[in-house]
């Protein structure tokens, strides 16, 4: 699982890289957006629930996780693209360990259900979404993808799945492959909530 993790890390800094690059930001722009995208999530969890000092703070991996990929993108920028459909892939995985560490985050600290799916939703997407912030654009999870809903989704198979005698690992697995397979089908079938809005009044 630590190894999957890191993968995530890897994909949630290079996709706040390529952001930061099409928004023509220096090398410490691009490194504190690569940061936050990667970690926002899981610090804003900690900070709501009491853990410090945080998950990064407690383990210095995760750092230079986040400055190798970054430098590593800023590189090989020129490259990235034909990566892309592999960083979705991560990405996708990336938030699906989130949210079931989010959402076991909030049983350890003995929260009711809804607040542990969305301790669980909060650390996998809100990360993108402060990077979308300090970017100034609207967040995309608030826009057009299912994102922040397959996590919502793989939380409540969670619960679900423990009212069963089914061991905790394989819950784990279940869950998360639920956010995954969500996600997939969303992107493949281009699959979004519905919009109040007609295209025409979008800018």
């Amino acid at each position: 699982m630590f190894y999957i993790d890191i993968l995530g890390i890897v994909a949630f800094s290079i996709s706040g890289v390529l952001i930061a690059l099409e928004k023509k930001m220096d090398i410490f722009g691009i490194l504190i957006i690569a940061f936050v995208t990667a970690v926002g999530g899981g610090t804003l969890r900690d900070l709501l629930i009491g853990h410090t000092p945080v998950s990064w703070m407690q383990n210095i991996t995760i750092s230079y996780v986040i400055l190798g990929s970054t430098i590593a993108a800023v590189l090989f920028r020129s490259k990235i693209n034909y990566l892309r459909t592999s960083l979705f892939l991560f990405d996708t995985i990336g938030i699906s360990i989130y949210t079931m560490a989010g959402v076991e985050q909030g049983i350890e600290a003995e929260l009711h259900p809804l607040i542990c799916i969305a301790l669980g939703t909060i650390t996998a997407s809100f990360g993108g979404v402060i990077r979308d912030i300090l970017c100034n654009e609207i967040p995309v999870i608030f826009r057009k993808e299912i994102y922040a809903t397959a996590c919502i989704m793989g939380g409540a198979t969670y619960f679900i799945l423990k009212e069963f005698p089914i061991q905790e690992n394989w819950i784990f697995i279940i869950s998360g492959a639920v956010v995954i397979l969500i996600r997939l089908l969303a992107v493949k079938f281009k699959i979004s909530l519905p919009r109040l809005y007609k295209e025409e009044f979008e800018h």
